[in-house]
């Protein structure tokens, strides 16, 4: 199996690039780099790496197509990718453009956290693409972290808009927290250190076992001290219906670009 990545050296295909090859799920000769900079020296530790010239060169070496570029760069790419099957990175650009290009279209959606390996990735596939490709997808996806197949393309839009965020809501969460411990005059170090303690190492108690977490709040709650006190006010400030909001409007814009993207083909 030869797998060529377009975009590979941005932040998901490198991630990508680099867990194919520590892994061995691909070895180097097998893998088809390509990007705007040109030929790196050095990949992941790797100099006998092929790199396409372009688009239409990638193709012809490639028997799996992982497109990991920016969505607006799509139009671009001028993608033909007669029989192969194709693995598309991009948020906002549905399954009925991408199979212009000719190829069984899967959409996946990394996050962030492809970096460590730890991305959940879920993806979609198209009618036409078959149990063996499902599989090749699923080894692929498991270089960077853990993936499950949605139902529906329409699904695909809401995980850009949750796991696709990767770590921006516990950083938004984040710089709210320091920026209290700040007002009230606590140094910006320990400030830090501090919001690090609750999104980072309190995260650490659901990992795992999310779905207690209904369970791990009633048990706050239930403890009447300072924390339940905490929750209460969030709630009643509308942290529920501004998470919730945030998500509508990230998985609304998913859509507006799957439309726009249609539009002008």
């Amino acid at each position: 199996m030869k797998v060529g990545i377009i975009g590979a050296t941005g932040w998901l295909g490198s991630a990508l690039g680099k867990g194919l090859l520590a892994g061995g799920i691909v070895a180097p000769r097998d893998l088809v780099l390509l990007n705007r900079s040109g030929p790196r020296a050095d990949y992941h530790g790797h100099a006998d790496l092929a790199w396409a010239r372009d688009v239409a060169d990638l193709v012809a070496q490639s028997d799996v197509i992982v497109v990991s570029v920016r969505p607006e760069d799509w139009p671009g790419l001028a993608l033909r990718a007669d029989g192969r099957l194709v693995v598309s990175f991009l948020a906002g650009i549905g399954a009925e453009e991408l199979a212009r290009c000719g190829g069984r279209i899967v959409r996946a959606m990394p996050n962030a956290a492809a970096e460590i390996g730890a991305s959940y990735s879920p993806f979609w596939a198209g009618p036409d693409v078959s149990d063996a490709d499902r599989e090749t997808v699923r080894r692929l996806l498991a270089a960077i972290g853990t993936t499950d197949e949605l139902a529906r393309e329409a699904e695909i839009d809401l995980m850009t808009a949750l796991p696709g965020s990767g770590a921006a809501y516990p950083a938004l969460m984040a710089v709210a927290m320091a920026g209290f411990m700040r007002a009230q005059g606590v140094s910006d170090a320990i400030a830090w250190r501090a919001a690090e303690a609750v999104v980072v190492g309190g995260a650490r108690l659901l990992a795992g076992r999310i779905t207690q977490a209904p369970a791990l709040l009633a048990a706050y709650r239930d403890y009447r001290g300072t924390t339940a006190a905490g929750i209460e006010a969030a709630e009643a400030a509308g942290f529920d219906h501004a998470i919730q909001a945030a998500l509508a409007a990230a998985a609304d814009k998913a859509r507006r670009m799957a439309r726009d993207a249609g539009g002008a083909a």
